[in-house]
């Protein structure tokens, strides 16, 4: 069973049909790529767990998983506590799919963190936000892709990202967060039998939109020191253990500072990541990580490499900044690139409408390519975005769109 049949399933359920399985794919309706490769299809939301489980009994099931959402994680847990399978426990789902939770945990397993208070009203808000010292990110609890999320320097400007965070979520409180500085990082693994059997740190690009940075890309390898990212994997240990994770992928973002070795866990996901990491990582270390995540669901024994096999790799989401229609793609520069060994994913054909970036679902596309000299990620994308036009205007890679690249 995979949950989700959007852009991020999609190479997950190709690659259980690559390795025989039989795919029964679980989404709301809707015009979702992952629908059209399914073996079978189930129109349930991911998030209604008694269905979800009555499928699972029905087909006699062998493994359910996601990836790249996590709104679907709790049901994962709760269809592997009733059917006895590998996977998340479903009080680890809860713990990563309630970022005050997960804070409450992380407390309490003594992880690297930020200081937070759990707020229910603005009055605690402003006292909390008072208590920790501005600037303070007001944090939607159950959301993804910085959806929710506002940095607040100001005061003045309290009230209005406290209904941001409260008014999109389904839960009736919010989290006030200290504003960590330092370089951010991502880093994804596996789990199995309550060790990390792999993990990988990896460079994280974000677009800047005013308000927050929105995650847009990544790249490996992560140039860090051997002492920092041990201390990457120390502080990830002690995010496991606090929250129980086990026998399931792992996404995590993070702050470092190069300078003391110093690590603060922002939040963990029990499911990999989106924004093309699993590619990097098949790229870059030459096997088929989404095969590791469906052996890991499956509960067999996972023998994974940490030697790479390729060249340095990026990956960049395709943003507009500004909402708008598709009305042409030149064809012959994609050709071209591909012709480069770059991959080009567009989501949407010409005439499709495209969100302006507000946050990391605001996507139109993708690209991955290895990057062999300096420069060559501007070139790409230079030339990849001059090629679309959105509402009759080419966009352009430059400081509108240009993210900071988070690479040490």
């Amino acid at each position: 069973m995979i949950l989700g049949a959007g852009i991020y399933q999609v190479p997950l359920i190709k690659a259980a049909q690559d390795m025989g399985l039989y795919t029964i794919v679980a989404s709301i309706p809707g015009e979702y790529p992952g629908f059209a490769l399914a073996d079978q299809v189930c129109t349930i939301n991911t998030t209604d767990q008694q269905e979800i489980l009555k499928v699972c009994l029905r087909e006699n099931i062998q493994a359910i998983c996601t990836t790249g959402t996590d709104v679907a994680v709790s049901t994962i847990g709760y269809v592997c506590q009733h059917m006895g399978l590998p996977g998340i426990s479903l009080s680890a789902a809860r713990n990563v799919t309630d970022k005050a939770q997960m804070k409450a945990a992380f407390e309490r397993g003594h992880v690297s963190a930020s200081r937070f208070r759990q707020v229910n009203t603005l009055e605690k808000a402003r006292k909390a936000a008072s208590e920790i010292g501005y600037p303070v990110v007001v944090k939607r609890v159950d959301s993804s892709g910085s959806r929710g999320i506002t940095v607040v320097k100001d005061p003045e400007y309290l009230a209005a990202a406290f209904d941001s965070a409260l008014s999109g979520s389904r839960r009736d409180y919010v989290l006030v967060e200290e504003k960590l500085h330092g370089m951010e990082v991502g880093a994804d693994g596996l789990i199995q039998n309550g060790e990390i059997v792999f993990f990988v740190p990896h460079g994280k690009s974000v677009y800047h939109t005013g308000t927050i940075d929105v995650p847009a890309g990544h790249s490996l390898p992560w140039q860090g020191s051997p002492v920092l990212s041990e201390e990457i994997r120390r502080q990830l240990n002690a995010a496991v253990q606090a929250l129980g994770l086990d026998n399931c992928p792992f996404n995590a973002d993070l702050f470092v500072d190069p300078d003391t070795a110093k690590v603060w866990i922002i939040e963990i996901g029990g499911r990999t990541g989106a924004t093309c990491i699993p590619e990097l990582i098949s790229m870059y270390y030459g096997f088929d990580y989404y095969e590791k995540i469906l052996k890991n669901a499956l509960g067999e024994p996972l023998s994974l490499s940490s030697v790479p096999h390729g060249s340095p790799c990026r990956a960049m989401l395709l943003m507009s900044p500004f909402e708008g229609r598709i009305t042409s793609v030149d064809q012959d520069i994609l050709h071209e690139l591909t012709d480069q060994g770059i991959t080009v994913t567009l989501d949407y054909p010409v005439g499709h409408p495209v969100e302006k970036m507000e946050n990391g679902t605001c996507r139109f596309g993708h690209v991955i390519f290895p990057v062999h000299q300096p420069g060559e990620t501007d070139r790409i994308l230079r030339k990849l975005y001059s090629s679309i036009h959105i509402d009759e205007k080419p966009l352009s890679w430059d400081h509108n769109i240009k993210p900071h690249i988070g690479d040490a």
